[in-house]
Protein backbone atom coordinates (compact mmCIF):
# COMPACT_ATOMS: atom_id res chain seq x y z
CA UNK A 1 0.00 0.00 0.00
CA UNK A 2 1.33 3.44 -0.95
CA UNK A 3 2.06 5.78 1.95
CA UNK A 4 -0.30 8.33 0.43
CA UNK A 5 -3.20 5.94 1.13
CA UNK A 6 -2.36 5.09 4.74
CA UNK A 7 -4.52 7.78 6.34
CA UNK A 8 -7.38 7.11 3.93
CA UNK A 9 -7.37 3.45 4.97
CA UNK A 10 -7.13 4.35 8.66
CA UNK A 11 -10.09 6.70 8.27
CA UNK A 12 -12.10 3.98 6.51
CA UNK A 13 -11.41 1.48 9.28
CA UNK A 14 -12.32 4.01 11.96
CA UNK A 15 -15.44 5.00 10.01
CA UNK A 16 -16.60 1.37 9.92
CA UNK A 17 -15.86 0.91 13.63
CA UNK A 18 -17.58 4.07 14.87
CA UNK A 19 -20.64 3.70 12.65
CA UNK A 20 -21.14 0.10 13.73
CA UNK A 21 -20.68 1.06 17.38
CA UNK A 22 -23.38 3.69 16.88
CA UNK A 23 -25.67 1.08 15.30
CA UNK A 24 -24.97 -1.17 18.28
CA UNK A 25 -25.86 1.63 20.71
CA UNK A 26 -29.02 2.71 18.86
CA UNK A 27 -30.38 -0.80 18.37
CA UNK A 28 -31.70 -1.02 21.92
CA UNK A 29 -34.27 1.70 21.22
CA UNK A 30 -36.06 -0.67 18.80
CA UNK A 31 -36.33 1.91 16.02
CA UNK A 32 -33.96 -0.06 13.80
CA UNK A 33 -36.41 -2.74 12.70
CA UNK A 34 -34.08 -4.87 10.57
CA UNK A 35 -31.84 -7.64 11.96
CA UNK A 36 -28.22 -6.48 12.12
CA UNK A 37 -24.93 -8.37 11.81
CA UNK A 38 -21.95 -6.32 12.99
CA UNK A 39 -18.36 -6.76 11.81
CA UNK A 40 -16.62 -4.85 14.59
CA UNK A 41 -13.11 -6.32 14.76
CA UNK A 42 -13.00 -7.25 11.06
CA UNK A 43 -12.48 -3.76 9.60
CA UNK A 44 -9.09 -4.46 8.04
CA UNK A 45 -10.49 -6.88 5.47
CA UNK A 46 -12.95 -4.55 3.73
CA UNK A 47 -10.65 -1.53 4.01
CA UNK A 48 -7.59 -3.41 2.76
CA UNK A 49 -9.36 -4.84 -0.27
CA UNK A 50 -11.49 -1.86 -1.33
CA UNK A 51 -8.63 0.66 -1.25
CA UNK A 52 -7.32 -1.15 -4.34
CA UNK A 53 -10.61 -1.17 -6.26
CA UNK A 54 -11.83 1.45 -8.70
CA UNK A 55 -15.20 3.12 -8.37
CA UNK A 56 -16.55 1.11 -11.32
CA UNK A 57 -15.35 -2.23 -9.96
CA UNK A 58 -17.97 -4.47 -8.40
CA UNK A 59 -18.43 -5.59 -4.80
CA UNK A 60 -20.81 -8.20 -3.42
CA UNK A 61 -21.37 -8.66 0.30
CA UNK A 62 -23.25 -10.91 2.67
CA UNK A 63 -25.64 -10.54 5.59
CA UNK A 64 -22.67 -8.89 7.37
CA UNK A 65 -21.78 -6.24 4.81
CA UNK A 66 -21.83 -2.80 6.43
CA UNK A 67 -18.03 -2.75 6.21
CA UNK A 68 -17.87 -3.49 2.48
CA UNK A 69 -20.56 -0.90 1.75
CA UNK A 70 -18.67 1.77 3.69
CA UNK A 71 -15.21 0.84 2.38
CA UNK A 72 -16.39 0.90 -1.26
CA UNK A 73 -17.81 4.39 -0.81
CA UNK A 74 -21.51 3.71 -0.35
CA UNK A 75 -23.76 6.58 0.73
CA UNK A 76 -23.76 6.52 4.56
CA UNK A 77 -27.03 8.41 4.94
CA UNK A 78 -28.81 5.96 2.66
CA UNK A 79 -27.29 3.00 4.50
CA UNK A 80 -28.48 4.16 7.93
CA UNK A 81 -31.89 5.05 6.47
CA UNK A 82 -32.12 1.52 5.11
CA UNK A 83 -31.51 0.12 8.59
CA UNK A 84 -34.51 2.17 9.73
CA UNK A 85 -36.47 0.87 6.68
CA UNK A 86 -37.15 4.38 5.42
CA UNK A 87 -38.03 5.48 1.88
CA UNK A 88 -34.69 7.28 1.64
CA UNK A 89 -32.76 4.06 2.25
CA UNK A 90 -30.39 2.62 -0.32
CA UNK A 91 -32.96 -0.09 -1.13
CA UNK A 92 -35.96 2.23 -0.58
CA UNK A 93 -36.60 0.62 2.80
CA UNK A 94 -37.22 -2.79 1.26
CA UNK A 95 -33.99 -4.59 2.07
CA UNK A 96 -32.67 -3.63 5.47
CA UNK A 97 -29.20 -4.30 6.82
CA UNK A 98 -28.67 -7.54 4.90
CA UNK A 99 -29.47 -6.14 1.44
CA UNK A 100 -27.37 -3.00 0.96
CA UNK A 101 -26.91 -1.64 -2.55
CA UNK A 102 -25.33 1.39 -4.22
CA UNK A 103 -24.78 0.82 -7.97
CA UNK A 104 -23.19 4.26 -8.40
CA UNK A 105 -20.06 2.98 -6.65
CA UNK A 106 -20.23 -0.61 -7.86
CA UNK A 107 -22.11 -2.12 -4.92
CA UNK A 108 -24.63 -4.28 -6.76
CA UNK A 109 -26.06 -5.82 -3.64
CA UNK A 110 -25.56 -8.12 -0.71
CA UNK A 111 -27.35 -11.37 0.00
CA UNK A 112 -28.71 -12.80 3.22
CA UNK A 113 -28.40 -16.29 1.76
CA UNK A 114 -25.19 -17.93 2.97
CA UNK A 115 -22.98 -18.26 -0.09
CA UNK A 116 -25.56 -16.44 -2.21
CA UNK A 117 -23.23 -13.62 -3.24
CA UNK A 118 -20.57 -15.96 -4.64
CA UNK A 119 -22.34 -16.97 -7.89
CA UNK A 120 -23.62 -13.40 -8.34
CA UNK A 121 -20.09 -12.01 -8.25
CA UNK A 122 -18.90 -14.78 -10.53
CA UNK A 123 -21.62 -13.67 -12.94
CA UNK A 124 -20.52 -10.03 -13.05
CA UNK A 125 -16.95 -11.22 -13.61
CA UNK A 126 -18.19 -13.26 -16.58
CA UNK A 127 -20.00 -10.16 -17.88
CA UNK A 128 -16.80 -8.10 -17.58
CA UNK A 129 -14.92 -10.67 -19.62
CA UNK A 130 -17.62 -10.93 -22.30
CA UNK A 131 -17.85 -7.14 -22.57
CA UNK A 132 -14.09 -6.84 -22.81
CA UNK A 133 -13.71 -4.26 -20.04
CA UNK A 134 -11.23 -4.53 -17.18
CA UNK A 135 -13.67 -4.26 -14.29
CA UNK A 136 -12.88 -6.51 -11.35
CA UNK A 137 -15.38 -8.10 -8.97
CA UNK A 138 -14.59 -8.65 -5.28
CA UNK A 139 -16.85 -11.17 -3.56
CA UNK A 140 -16.87 -11.19 0.25
CA UNK A 141 -18.15 -14.19 2.21
CA UNK A 142 -17.62 -15.96 5.50
CA UNK A 143 -16.13 -19.35 6.34
CA UNK A 144 -19.63 -20.80 6.58
CA UNK A 145 -20.25 -20.05 2.89
CA UNK A 146 -17.44 -22.41 1.95
CA UNK A 147 -19.72 -25.24 3.12
CA UNK A 148 -22.12 -24.46 0.27
CA UNK A 149 -22.07 -26.04 -3.16
CA UNK A 150 -22.19 -22.63 -4.85
CA UNK A 151 -18.73 -21.89 -3.46
CA UNK A 152 -17.18 -24.89 -5.21
CA UNK A 153 -19.20 -24.53 -8.42
CA UNK A 154 -18.35 -20.83 -8.73
CA UNK A 155 -14.63 -21.27 -8.09
CA UNK A 156 -14.41 -24.08 -10.60
CA UNK A 157 -16.21 -22.03 -13.28
CA UNK A 158 -14.19 -18.87 -12.59
CA UNK A 159 -10.93 -20.75 -12.84
CA UNK A 160 -12.00 -22.55 -16.00
CA UNK A 161 -12.98 -19.29 -17.72
CA UNK A 162 -10.20 -17.15 -16.17
CA UNK A 163 -12.69 -14.65 -14.79
CA UNK A 164 -11.63 -11.33 -13.17
CA UNK A 165 -12.91 -12.06 -9.68
CA UNK A 166 -11.27 -11.95 -6.26
CA UNK A 167 -12.89 -14.21 -3.68
CA UNK A 168 -12.39 -12.74 -0.21
CA UNK A 169 -13.18 -15.11 2.65
CA UNK A 170 -13.60 -13.34 5.98
CA UNK A 171 -12.84 -16.34 8.14
CA UNK A 172 -13.92 -15.37 11.65
CA UNK A 173 -13.81 -19.04 12.71
CA UNK A 174 -17.55 -19.39 13.36
CA UNK A 175 -20.75 -19.97 11.40
CA UNK A 176 -23.24 -18.57 13.95
CA UNK A 177 -21.88 -20.55 16.95
CA UNK A 178 -20.52 -23.53 15.04
CA UNK A 179 -16.73 -23.50 15.09
CA UNK A 180 -14.94 -24.03 11.80
CA UNK A 181 -12.89 -26.95 13.14
CA UNK A 182 -16.13 -28.84 13.88
CA UNK A 183 -17.43 -28.34 10.32
CA UNK A 184 -14.57 -28.44 7.85
CA UNK A 185 -11.93 -31.11 7.41
CA UNK A 186 -9.68 -29.04 5.15
CA UNK A 187 -8.57 -25.43 4.70
CA UNK A 188 -10.58 -23.05 2.56
CA UNK A 189 -7.58 -21.64 0.70
CA UNK A 190 -6.37 -25.16 -0.08
CA UNK A 191 -9.77 -26.02 -1.58
CA UNK A 192 -9.35 -23.06 -3.93
CA UNK A 193 -5.92 -24.29 -4.95
CA UNK A 194 -7.64 -27.52 -5.97
CA UNK A 195 -9.55 -25.51 -8.55
CA UNK A 196 -6.33 -24.25 -10.09
CA UNK A 197 -6.23 -20.69 -8.81
CA UNK A 198 -3.75 -18.87 -6.58
CA UNK A 199 -5.05 -18.77 -3.03
CA UNK A 200 -3.62 -17.63 0.25
CA UNK A 201 -4.39 -17.68 3.96
CA UNK A 202 -3.34 -14.38 5.53
CA UNK A 203 -3.67 -12.30 8.70
CA UNK A 204 -7.00 -10.55 8.20
CA UNK A 205 -6.29 -8.16 11.08
CA UNK A 206 -3.23 -6.73 9.33
CA UNK A 207 -4.58 -4.19 6.84
CA UNK A 208 -1.19 -3.79 5.16
CA UNK A 209 -1.02 -7.51 4.45
CA UNK A 210 -4.63 -7.60 3.25
CA UNK A 211 -3.97 -4.68 0.90
CA UNK A 212 -0.78 -6.25 -0.44
CA UNK A 213 -2.47 -9.50 -1.41
CA UNK A 214 -5.58 -7.76 -2.72
CA UNK A 215 -3.53 -5.41 -4.89
CA UNK A 216 -1.74 -8.33 -6.55
CA UNK A 217 -4.97 -10.30 -7.01
CA UNK A 218 -6.75 -7.32 -8.58
CA UNK A 219 -3.81 -6.63 -10.90
CA UNK A 220 -3.87 -10.29 -11.94
CA UNK A 221 -7.55 -9.96 -12.81
CA UNK A 222 -7.01 -6.83 -14.91
CA UNK A 223 -4.28 -8.54 -16.89
CA UNK A 224 -6.61 -11.41 -17.79
CA UNK A 225 -4.91 -14.07 -15.66
CA UNK A 226 -8.03 -15.11 -13.77
CA UNK A 227 -9.30 -15.38 -10.20
CA UNK A 228 -7.62 -15.46 -6.80
CA UNK A 229 -8.92 -16.45 -3.37
CA UNK A 230 -7.73 -14.68 -0.22
CA UNK A 231 -8.68 -16.27 3.09
CA UNK A 232 -8.42 -13.59 5.77
CA UNK A 233 -8.22 -14.90 9.34
CA UNK A 234 -10.08 -12.48 11.58
CA UNK A 235 -12.63 -12.35 14.39
CA UNK A 236 -15.92 -10.58 15.05
CA UNK A 237 -16.18 -8.97 18.46
CA UNK A 238 -19.97 -9.11 18.63
CA UNK A 239 -22.19 -12.16 18.36
CA UNK A 240 -23.51 -13.59 15.13
CA UNK A 241 -26.55 -11.31 15.17
CA UNK A 242 -27.67 -8.27 17.10
CA UNK A 243 -25.73 -6.66 19.93
CA UNK A 244 -24.91 -9.68 22.12
CA UNK A 245 -21.36 -10.99 22.54
CA UNK A 246 -21.89 -14.78 22.37
CA UNK A 247 -19.05 -15.27 24.86
CA UNK A 248 -19.09 -17.85 27.63
CA UNK A 249 -19.99 -21.47 28.27
CA UNK A 250 -21.52 -23.09 25.23
CA UNK A 251 -20.47 -20.24 22.95
CA UNK A 252 -17.08 -18.72 22.25
CA UNK A 253 -14.42 -19.23 24.95
CA UNK A 254 -13.57 -16.09 26.94
CA UNK A 255 -9.84 -16.74 26.53
CA UNK A 256 -10.21 -16.88 22.74
CA UNK A 257 -12.29 -13.71 22.72
CA UNK A 258 -9.75 -11.81 24.84
CA UNK A 259 -6.91 -12.98 22.60
CA UNK A 260 -8.57 -11.56 19.50
CA UNK A 261 -9.57 -8.32 21.22
CA UNK A 262 -5.88 -7.80 21.91
CA UNK A 263 -5.26 -8.10 18.14
CA UNK A 264 -7.52 -5.16 17.30
CA UNK A 265 -6.79 -4.26 13.64
CA UNK A 266 -7.33 -0.52 14.17
CA UNK A 267 -5.10 -0.31 17.22
CA UNK A 268 -2.45 -2.28 15.37
CA UNK A 269 -2.54 -0.01 12.31
CA UNK A 270 -2.70 3.12 14.45
CA UNK A 271 0.44 2.10 16.32
CA UNK A 272 2.21 1.48 13.01
CA UNK A 273 1.15 4.87 11.63
CA UNK A 274 2.28 6.68 14.77
CA UNK A 275 5.63 4.92 14.67
CA UNK A 276 6.05 6.03 11.05
CA UNK A 277 5.06 9.59 11.95
CA UNK A 278 1.99 9.51 9.71
CA UNK A 279 -0.61 9.79 12.48
CA UNK A 280 -0.63 12.25 15.37
CA UNK A 281 -3.04 12.72 18.26
CA UNK A 282 -4.31 15.90 16.61
CA UNK A 283 -4.99 14.17 13.28
CA UNK A 284 -6.64 11.18 14.96
CA UNK A 285 -8.93 13.48 16.96
CA UNK A 286 -9.78 15.43 13.81
CA UNK A 287 -10.73 12.24 11.97
CA UNK A 288 -12.86 11.04 14.90
CA UNK A 289 -14.61 14.41 15.09
CA UNK A 290 -15.35 14.34 11.36
CA UNK A 291 -16.74 10.81 11.61
CA UNK A 292 -18.85 11.72 14.64
CA UNK A 293 -20.45 14.61 12.75
CA UNK A 294 -21.05 12.43 9.69
CA UNK A 295 -22.58 9.67 11.81
CA UNK A 296 -24.87 12.01 13.75
CA UNK A 297 -26.02 13.60 10.49
CA UNK A 298 -26.74 10.17 8.98
CA UNK A 299 -28.81 9.01 11.96
CA UNK A 300 -30.75 12.28 12.05
CA UNK A 301 -31.44 11.95 8.33
CA UNK A 302 -32.64 8.38 8.78
CA UNK A 303 -34.82 9.05 11.81
CA UNK A 304 -36.50 12.03 10.15
CA UNK A 305 -37.08 10.27 6.82
CA UNK A 306 -40.58 9.02 5.91
CA UNK A 307 -41.57 5.38 6.11
CA UNK A 308 -43.04 3.61 3.07
CA UNK A 309 -46.84 3.74 3.10
CA UNK A 310 -49.12 0.69 2.64
CA UNK A 311 -50.18 1.82 -0.84
CA UNK A 312 -46.54 1.55 -1.94
CA UNK A 313 -46.32 -2.14 -1.05
CA UNK A 314 -46.08 -3.33 -4.66
CA UNK A 315 -43.67 -0.60 -5.81
CA UNK A 316 -40.45 -2.07 -7.24
CA UNK A 317 -41.99 -5.55 -7.35
CA UNK A 318 -43.09 -5.55 -10.97
CA UNK A 319 -41.47 -3.95 -13.99
CA UNK A 320 -43.47 -1.34 -15.89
Amino acid sequence: MEKSKWIEVYRTMQLIRLIEQSINDEYKYDEIKTPIHLSIGQEAVAAGVCINLRKDDYVFGTHRSHAQYIAKGGDIKKMIAELYLRKTGCANGRGGSMHLVDPEVGILGSSAIVGGSIPLGTGTALASKLLGNDRVTAVFFGDGAADEGTFHESLNFASLKKLPVVYVCENNLYAINSRQSARQAGSIYEWAQGYGMPSYQIDGNDVMEVSEYAEKAIARCRSGEGPTLIECLTYRWKGHIGTVDDVGEGYRPKEEYDHWISKCPIKRFSEFLRKEGALTDELAQSIDHEIKDLTEEAFQFAQSSPKPSPDELLDFVYAD
